[in-house]
């Protein structure tokens, strides 16, 4: 009988608490669960998140854009309209105020090109606004519209995120103005495809068409992001979103306000990964560091002593784990300041001084292309002719051997193609064939060593293991 009273008392006690969750507020609900309640942040931050239209009169040419449309992946992509060239567009994206004079920070691919830019405010209020500047590099365009006493977000530090930290989103996706989405950060200082100077965050927040431009805000109610990108092979969320880092943005943003454009820091330096193989070709003990493939005649690295097959390893005393390190961190600092770079040179540790230049706003560099009259074969199982000096000119080198032909071994496993110019083996210079095969049966049989060779322009070093 005893057990069967506590039975029906432990029965009433859990029924009675069960009522009590579900009719109780939801941030209790959510302190119980230890999920974060979102719902005060919202109401706080919300009125200050924007919806921005343009208007877009182009004269393009309908017709050949789904035929260079086929050539685009959809893969890291910017997440607003797909560049269909149309004679009026209309599109959406997302922004927040960051002063109460009208100041709205949002991506520069929302408002690139556009004729005209409108800014919606949550209480359905519009205004005309103007573009004060923008930056492709950074993706970040900073608009103004004529109001005054307007609600803004509170700005946070994206410098203190730590992965695994819940984040949330506030856009209009496909429109739908005001729609929040969570998450968690998933990485930091993430490097993509031609974004060299810029850290960004990962998240698995909900991102969509139109999400561009909106804020990404911490638990404290803080902006620490800007949506910008997103990872898809549909046009849509996959789980993969990046934010551009909220310490980032508002250094631009000053800029833009004070000179219309933002001008970076920039060494004049050629970088790739250190893998394994390359490590071990240049003595080193791990493959941490940005290895120098190039350096720019007349740039800030140049002028310093910085050479080819160099290894960064710290910027200003900071480390250098992977190379796209080096770009974010060069390209915050004011041009003119000087810097110190650990570097290390052929096994050996060293320090350069230098002065940080101003990125060009053009860095493109002069495509190649080869040719040549006699092939002749060397010890990496490639075949490599003479370059004349009018073809060297051609090329802006002041050296190199051509490779004609790959046959299996050494080179082949390398990677080395035909059209690559030699330029360095195993830290010497290639003037012409000879010399390469002079240099190549020196070096021991069975060791590593490192090749630069120039590659459609760019410099680059391979790691090749020599044969008998």
């Amino acid at each position: 009988m005893n057990h069967r009273i506590s039975f029906m008392k432990c029965t009433i006690s859990l029924f009675v608490m069960f009522l009590l969750f579900v009719v109780m507020p939801a941030q209790a609900r959510a302190k119980i669960s230890g999920l974060p309640d979102f719902t005060q942040l919202v109401e706080e931050s919300a009125s200050a998140v924007v919806n921005i239209s343009t208007t877009h009169r182009e004269k393009g040419k309908p017709q050949k854009y789904e035929q260079q449309n086929q050539q685009v992946p959809d893969i890291f992509r910017h997440f607003f309209g797909d560049g269909r060239p149309q004679r009026d567009r209309d599109s959406l994206g997302s922004g927040f105020i960051v002063s109460e004079d009208g100041y709205i920070l949002t991506n520069h691919h929302v408002v690139k090109g556009a004729d005209e830019i409108v800014v919606r405010l949550s209480n359905r209020k519009e205004y005309s606004a103007k573009l004060v500047g923008s930056d492709p590099r950074s993706d970040l365009a900073l608009l103004q519209i004529d109001a005054r006493h307007l609600p803004t977000v509170k700005l946070g530090r994206s410098s203190s995120l730590k992965v695994g930290e819940w984040v949330l989103a506030i856009g209009s996706p496909y429109g739908f103005d005001h729609s929040v989405t969570a998450g968690i950060v998933s990485a930091m200082g993430r490097s993509l495809p031609n974004d060299n100077y810029i850290p960004f965050i990962q998240t698995d927040v909900a991102i969509n068409p139109g999400n561009s431009g909106g804020p990404l805000f911490n638990l404290e109610g803080e902006v620490v992001g800007i949506n910008s990108q997103i990872y898809s092979r549909t046009g849509g969320f996959m789980g993969l979103s990046f934010a551009i880092p909220i310490d980032i943005a508002m250094e631009s943003m000053e800029q833009i306000k004070r000179n219309g454009f933002v001008s970076r820091g920039w060494l004049g330096v050629i970088i790739q990964n250190v893998d394994m193989g390359l490590a071990e070709s240049f003595g080193l003990s791990s493959s941490a560091g940005a290895l120098v493939a190039g350096v720019l005649d007349d740039g800030p690295a140049d002028k310093a002593g910085v050479e080819a097959g160099d290894v960064i390893i710290t910027f200003d005393n900071t480390d250098i784990i992977v190379a796209s390190d080096l770009p974010h961190l060069v390209g915050r600092v004011k041009p003119g300041k000087k810097a110190k770079l650990n570097i290390i040179r052929q096994g050996k540790d060293k320090t350069l001084s230098l002065k940080v230049g101003e990125l060009p706003l053009d860095e493109a560099v002069s495509r190649s292309s080869v040719n040549g009259e006699r092939p002749r074969t060397n010890r990496l199982g490639i075949q490599v002719e003479e370059l004349t000096k009018e073809r060297l000119r051609e090329l802006g080198l002041s050296h190199g051997v051509v490779v004609s032909g790959v046959e299996a071994g050494p080179g082949n496993q390398s990677g080395i193609k035909r059209g690559d110019v030699i330029l360095l083996l195993n830290y010497q210079k290639v003037t012409s064939v000879g010399v390469f095969k002079s240099i190549a049966r020196k070096i021991p049989a069975g060791k590593r060593v490192p090749v630069q060779v120039n590659r459609h322009g760019n410099h680059l070093f391979v790691s090749v293991n020599l044969l008998e």
